[in-house]
């Protein structure tokens, strides 16, 4: 298999925008982009903290702009910035988005609105204003957007972001059809995904390594094998990739029934 730390061919000099960009799997994917030669532009709500290096491979640096993709004015100055930066716009990852867990019963109906948001109406906003780059450029663009498989199955938990989820994996297929044949559009839709925050999510170590076993691969994907999979769906080895979901699992969730008494 190809290393990680080896560049992606087809995308030196390719102008990249990450949102979400400055940690866990938004910082993953601006360094695999930054490895294989592209200029990135990464954003966040506040700027890093603590004097947080920005992502950087490949003796590249990702830059960055302050930016609330939940505003569609914000989400439109964040295009305009990498236009400025890079003089166009060649692939947009919508990264950002996430959920605390909260019971459904219970929670907010501001809260379920704000998730939704962020999930999902977030990401059109910046697919708008990229598309609108996009088709006015000789070789159009490419657009992803990181999914979850809580769209793909019952989210237990987190409801609402797994709705939004469901919702933006068929945002994708929709947008593939209208905005054709110059944007492709595409969804990652990771499972387990080992980052800093991790710990929040699965508990401590021993919580973490409990999760990662029930994978069949035995491990929880690293924001680089993310970033692998955004670094093809964007390439030209992807040409004809357009409208499809690619699902980075590591080979699902084993069905509950194999594990119930008796069977």
């Amino acid at each position: 298999m190809r290393p990680v730390d080896q560049p992606f061919p087809g995308l030196d000099g390719c102008r990249v925008i990450v949102t979400g960009g400055t940690k866990g799997i938004g910082a993953g994917i601006a360094r695999g982009f930054l490895r294989s030669g592209a200029r990135v532009l990464v954003c966040a709500r506040h700027e890093p903290a603590d004097g947080a290096p920005l992502p950087a491979a490949g003796g590249r640096t990702a830059q960055f702009t302050r930016a609330d993709v939940r505003d569609p004015e914000q989400a439109r100055q964040l295009i305009a910035t990498a236009l400025d930066l890079f003089g166009g716009v060649d692939v947009v990852v919508s990264n950002a988005g996430g959920s605390p867990p909260a019971p459904a019963a219970t929670a907010s109906p501001r809260f379920h609105a704000r998730i939704i948001e962020l999930n999902l109406i977030a990401p059109l906003h910046v697919a708008q204003a990229a598309n609108e780059v996009m088709q006015a450029q000789p070789d159009g663009g490419s657009i992803i957007m990181i999914g979850s498989v809580s769209g793909t199955r019952p989210s237990p938990g987190t409801a609402a972001y797994g709705a939004a989820k469901a919702g933006l994996h068929h945002l994708v297929t929709s947008l593939a059809i209208e905005w054709a044949p110059q944007v492709r559009l595409n969804t990652v839709v990771p499972g387990f995904v080992a980052t800093e925050s991790a710990a929040a999510h699965y508990g401590d170590e021993d919580g973490v390594a409990a999760a990662a076993a029930t994978v069949p691969l035995r491990r929880m994907a690293t924001p680089d094998d993310v970033a692998d999979a955004c670094l093809f769906l964007a390439s030209p080895r992807a040409a004809y990739v357009s409208g499809t979901s690619l699902t980075l699992h590591g080979g699902g969730e084993s069905p509950a029934f194999l594990r119930a008494g008796g069977s």
